[in-house]
């Protein structure tokens, strides 16, 4: 027989932490209208290893643009799509991962379209995806939670994955899929899939302000009473 051992004091956490964001940074919804198509998420994922976000957007659609459709795309020479991929970090990689991506979805799907993945539930479809070259666990929920999908599905980039760690939430050394299953049973059951995005970017936030790679800026943080590195750093009282 398994215990109900309770809830788990990590789901609070979570609440506290979205809301003393929220208060710090203000809301970061994002619009219906904004929302983009599953393919267009899924590239700018394959495509956006080590980007800024606003250039793989502008990638995104410069190629849809030009092209006029994802079969286009996938038909295109890989040193065409290299030559238009120029703003991502490294576009050569970039460019054979997405030709292999697409092709492979036009393999098993007939065309690159994703819709039936709106028949299946969101693990099972986080699993096909994952399937695809090129596509991870950031990817893969990316796709169900940022896109017309609106699933609940955490995306976690390395911000979102060392503020877990350095919290206490994750073990230290998770990776991205680790902390995706650590943190997907403990996140409040109110929380619909636009919270869950909200939450990863201000989790996004956080990293880019105080809680940098190289060295977390604890004095200040709206986090630190929660935060295992925050609290051991705090001077003695």
């Amino acid at each position: 027989m398994q215990l109900d051992l309770g809830p788990d004091d990590r789901t609070e956490i979570l609440r506290r932490v979205q809301a003393a964001l929220i208060e710090r940074f203000g809301r970061i919804v994002r619009p219906p209208d904004k929302r983009r198509e599953p393919v267009w998420v899924l590239v700018h994922g394959v495509i956006g290893a080590q980007t800024r976000t606003a250039a793989s957007n502008a990638s995104t659609d410069a190629l849809i643009a030009e092209y006029g459709s994802w079969e286009e795309v996938a038909a295109a020479p890989v040193d065409n799509l290299e030559a238009r991929l120029q703003r991502q970090t490294f576009p050569s990689v970039a460019a054979e991962r997405l030709k292999a991506c697409l092709n492979a979805i036009i393999a098993e799907r007939g065309s690159v379209d994703l819709r039936h993945l709106s028949n299946l539930d969101t693990a099972d479809a986080m699993a096909w995806l994952e399937t695809l070259p090129g596509v991870a666990r950031k990817n893969s929920a990316g796709v169900m939670n940022a896109s017309t999908f609106e699933r609940r599905a955490m995306v976690i980039d390395g911000h979102h994955r060392r503020i877990m760690q350095r919290m206490g939430i994750v073990p230290a050394r998770a990776d991205t899929a680790k902390t995706y299953d650590a943190l997907m049973p403990i996140v409040p059951p109110e929380w619909t899939a636009a919270d869950m995005d909200e939450h990863h970017l201000l989790l996004k936030k956080l990293g880019q302000t105080y809680c940098r790679p190289r060295k977390a800026k604890c004095d200040g943080c709206p986090v630190r009473e929660d935060c295992e590195t925050g609290t051991a750093s705090a001077p003695a009282r």
